[in-house]
C-alpha cells in the first residue's frame, strides 16, 4: 500500500493548494462602482503596434473617468506606430508621447522604455496596459483605481485573452486562468508574488522606492512580475476581481508563437523570492507526480480504488477551477478542465526543459 499512500499524500497536498485557490473561486465581487477622485496616468508601451493602437486608444479615451492622461511609449518601432500616436495626440491633449531612441546598453528592453514613460507621467497613480489589449468596460479605470488606498499602492488585475474558436485558444486561456488563480489567491492571503503588465496599477512612490526596474533591468522580461515580486507585500497590495476591471488581449494564433511567448515569460521565475519559488515548484511537482503515480497505481491496485481517488481529486479540482473560471469570466473552459490540466503540465515541463539550454533575449 506504499504507492497508494504516496498517491493519497499527493492528493492531500493538492487539496491544500485548492483551499488557497478558493479565495478566488468563492470571491463575490462588488457590483457597485465607486467614483474615484485620484487622477490617473495610463501607460501604454508599444513596439510595432500601429494597428492595435488604432483600436485601443479610442477605447482608452472613452473611459468614464474624470481626470486621466495617456502616456504612449513608442519603443523603437520600425512601422508607423509613432505616426499613429501623433495623429491621436493632435486630436486630444490628454495624450503624451515618449519616443524611445535605441540605446546600446538597453537594446530591446521594455523596462528602459517604461522607465522613460513613467518619468513622463504627471500623476502619482499609474495604470498599465499593453498595446494589444483593451479594457473590458468603459469603467476599467474606475474599477481598478478604486482599489487604491492610503496603504494599498499596488493593484493586481486580471488580463484575459480574447475568446476564439479552436483548441489552441482554450489552451492559452486555461494557462492564463490557472496563472491568475494562483497569483490572485496568494495575494489575497497576503503572499503576493507577481502580476501581469497588461492590467497592473501602482503608485510612482512605490516605483521610485526601489529605484524602478534597476535590480533586474538587464533581464528582458519581468517589468511586471519581477517588479511585483520585489515590492509587493501583504500591506501594500490589493486585487481586482470585478469584471469591469479586466482587460482583454489578442491571443497567439499559432502554437509556435505561444511557445515563444511562454518561454520568454518563464525566464523570470528563477529570480523570484525563495518562498515563492518553493510554493510554485511544489504545486507543479504535485500535479506532475499525481498523474505519474496514478498510472503506476493502476498496475498494482484494484482499478476501482485508484479510480475513486482520481474522481475525488478531479471533483475538488473541478469545483475550485470551475468556480474561479466563473469569477474570471471563463465559464466555457469548465468542461475541459481535466484534459487542459494534463496538457498544461506537459507543456510547462517542456518549457522548463527548453529554457534550461537556451533563453529568449528580447521582449518582442
Amino acid at each position: 500500500m506504499v504507492l497508494l499512500s504516496i498517491l493519497a499524500g499527493i492528493i492531500l497536498v493538492n487539496i491544500l493548494y485548492y483551499v488557497v485557490f478558493s479565495k478566488v473561486a468563492f470571491h463575490r465581487p462588488t457590483s457597485k462602482i465607486k467614483l474615484a477622485n485620484k487622477p490617473v496616468s495610463l501607460i501604454v508601451c508599444a513596439k510595432n503596434e500601429s494597428k492595435n493602437l488604432q483600436k485601443i486608444v479610442p477605447l482608452l479615451l472613452g473611459q468614464k473617468y474624470p481626470v486621466f492622461e495617456i502616456i504612449l511609449i513608442n519603443d523603437c518601432s520600425s512601422d508607423d506606430t509613432l505616426e499613429v500616436m501623433e495623429q491621436f495626440q493632435e486630436k486630444d491633449d490628454r495624450i503624451k508621447i515618449v519616443n524611445v531612441i535605441p540605446n546600446e546598453a538597453f537594446w530591446a528592453n521594455k523596462k528602459y522604455a517604461l522607465t522613460l514613460g513613467i518619468k513622463k507621467a504627471t500623476y502619482q497613480h499609474m495604470l498599465f496596459i499593453d498595446a494589444d489589449c483593451w479594457p473590458n468596460s468603459e469603467n476599467w479605470i474606475t474599477t481598478m483605481s478604486q482599489k487604491f488606498s492610503d496603504k494599498k499602492q499596488l493593484v493586481l488585475g486580471y488580463g484575459a485573452y480574447q475568446k476564439r474558436k479552436g483548441l489552441l485558444n482554450k489552451l492559452i486561456r486555461f494557462e492564463t486562468l490557472i496563472t491568475a488563480i494562483q497569483y490572485l489567491s496568494y495575494a489575497k492571503i497576503g503572499i503576493p508574488y507577481m502580476g501581469v503588465g497588461r492590467n497592473l496599477a501602482y503608485t510612482s512612490d512605490l516605483y521610485y522606492s526601489v529605484n524602478g526596474f534597476m535590480s533586474h533591468i538587464k533581464i528582458p522580461s519581468g517589468d511586471d512580475d519581477l517588479f511585483v515580486n520585489e515590492v509587493a507585500t501583504k500591506e501594500n497590495t490589493s486585487i481586482c476581481l470585478e469584471k469591469d476591471g479586466f482587460t482583454v488581449s489578442v491571443p497567439n494564433t499559432t502554437f509556435t508563437d505561444w511557445v515563444k511567448q511562454k518561454r520568454r515569460h518563464i525566464t523570470t521565475a528563477h529570480t523570484y523570492k525563495s518562498g515563492h519559488k518553493f510554493l510554485l515548484g511544489l504545486f507543479f511537482a504535485c500535479n506532475l507526480l499525481f498523474w505519474a503515480m496514478l498510472a503506476v497505481c493502476y498496475f498494482f491496485y484494484p482499478w476501482t480504488l485508484v479510480t475513486a481517488l482520481l474522481v475525488f481529486r478531479i471533483a475538488i479540482q473541478w469545483i475550485i477551477y470551475g468556480s474561479s473560471a466563473s469569477v474570471l469570466n471563463e465559464k466555457d473552459l469548465i468542461y475541459f478542465i481535466p484534459f487542459l490540466d494534463i496538457f498544461l503540465i506537459i507543456f510547462q515541463l517542456s518549457i522548463f526543459i527548453n529554457n534550461s539550454t537556451t533563453k529568449p533575449t528580447s521582449w518582442k
